[in-house]
C-alpha cells in the first residue's frame, strides 16, 4: 500500500528518447505542427520536451518515430492521440485517448511546421 501511495500510475512508464512531431487543435485556432523528443510513456499516457509550452487541455496527435521498420525499408511510426494535462519548462504530458501503429512511405508529411 505504501508503495501505491507514492506511484499513482497504473500502468509502468518506459524511459524512451525518440523524436517526436505533433499537432495542436484547438477550438478556433487553426491547427499547428511542432516537435520535440519523447521521454516517457506508457498504456495511458507520454511526455515530451519541446521548445515552447503546449495549450493545456488542447487535444493533440504525436506521432513517434519508431526506431523499427518494416520489410527493412518502410518507416514505422506510433500514432498517439489524447489531450495536453500539462506543459511547463519545456516538458508536456499528454493522457493517452487512442494509438496505433503506422506503417507508411509518407512519414514525411508529419514534420514540424511551427
Amino acid at each position: 500500500m505504501e508503495q501505491r501511495a507514492r506511484e499513482r500510475r497504473s500502468a509502468h512508464r518506459y524511459e524512451l528518447h525518440l523524436p517526436v512531431h505533433f499537432r495542436i487543435s484547438q477550438k478556433g485556432t487553426a491547427a499547428r505542427w511542432g516537435a520535440g523528443v519523447l521521454r516517457d510513456m506508457s498504456t495511458g499516457g507520454l511526455s515530451f520536451r519541446t521548445r515552447k509550452p503546449v495549450p493545456v487541455g488542447s487535444h493533440i496527435e504525436v506521432i513517434v518515430d519508431w526506431p523499427a521498420r518494416y520489410a527493412e525499408t518502410h518507416p514505422v511510426a506510433l500514432q498517439v492521440t489524447g489531450f495536453v494535462l500539462r506543459s511547463d519548462s519545456g516538458r508536456t504530458a499528454v493522457r493517452v485517448t487512442s494509438h496505433r501503429f503506422r506503417i507508411d512511405s509518407n512519414l514525411e508529411d508529419y514534420r514540424a511546421t511551427a
